[in-house]
């Protein structure tokens, strides 16, 4: 009796171990999947608003495509701004310095 209860016991155990070594499993697929490309993206983003400088053509988040003229600097959370020149009209729009999606180089590559 006593070694069908121990039995019993180690087998809800070894249940137990082997769903929480799925659960540690699935999230691990998670991070390599999912978390870590997502925190490299974000790091690229924020080093490419980092380096953003006046005369460079950026795209926005939506779709304006122009260059930029000046850069107004934030403060605390405010990232700032930025006012680029948007043709065909020469219009000048400011715009926050984070809706800016990509930066375009001279040659027609991006480096986004």
């Amino acid at each position: 009796m006593i070694a069908k209860l121990a039995s019993l016991v180690f087998q809800q155990s070894g249940a137990g171990m082997t769903s929480l070594l799925m659960m540690v499993g699935i999230f691990a697929i998670f991070y390599f999947l999912l978390i870590m490309p997502q925190q490299k993206r974000q790091k690229k983003w924020q080093s490419m608003l980092a380096n953003l400088k006046a005369g460079d053509r950026v795209t926005t988040t939506g779709g304006m495509i122009g260059i930029i003229l000046s850069i107004k600097p934030g403060t605390g959370a405010d990232t700032g701004s930025i006012v680029i020149r948007v043709a065909p009209d020469n219009l000048k729009l400011e715009v926050a310095r984070n809706a800016v999606a990509s930066v375009t180089v001279d040659d027609g590559a991006q480096k986004s």
